[in-house]
């Protein structure tokens, strides 16, 4: 997503507040003039940060259409769309692909799982779908994902990626670290 173009504007009657306003290709800044060179760099920065935030957000929310259509189809396959469950893609998943609240039926993806294969991220919604019936790593469990046909070859893709960019992968055993990852 390219970054806006940027436009400051100084204000005489601005005393202390700080505003933004936005369009796609384009923020406004809108400081009070008496602000120092210092002060001011810092809040711009701080304003061009949290409207690169907000954008990245909505476009997680515009993509959660689509990873729901996805799910339903997945659900449908191998669950036969029996399965309730809100699902959504989220931005604060760093060191996990996906994640399940089975009380509340939620499951998240991580955003980072965008720019995988799609067989990929198949393979995690299933892997979270499966644990809306079983909440753990039982072999029920693994009975239901491995229906996948690339189940084996996304769990590879997963542990060589998490490997990689493990610092210490040599220390982490293989299984612990993708397993631990969903």
């Amino acid at each position: 997503m390219p970054s806006p173009q940027v436009t400051v504007i100084r204000s005489r009657r601005r005393k202390k507040t700080i505003q933004t306003k936005s369009t796609a290709d384009h923020l406004w800044i809108y400081l009070p003039a008496g602000m120092s060179a210092k002060d001011e760099q810092k809040w711009i920065d701080r304003m061009i940060q949290r409207n690169n935030r907000w954008r990245q957000k909505k476009t997680l929310k515009e993509s959660d259409g689509w990873l729901h259509k996805r799910a339903e189809e997945l659900n449908k396959k191998y669950f036969g769309g029996t399965l309730q469950y809100s699902i959504c893609f989220v931005s604060n998943q760093r060191t996990r692909f996906g994640s399940c609240t089975s009380l509340d039926h939620s499951i998240r993806i991580s955003d980072r799982v965008k720019t995988m294969p799609s067989w990929v991220l198949d393979y995690i919604i299933i892997h979270e779908l499966a644990h809306l019936l079983h909440p753990d790593h039982s072999k029920k469990f693994w009975e239901l994902v491995d229906q996948y046909k690339y189940a084996e070859r996304a769990k590879g893709y997963l542990i060589a990626l998490s490997a990689d960019a493990s610092d210490d992968a040599e220390e982490t055993p293989v299984e612990e670290t993708i397993f631990s990852e969903f």
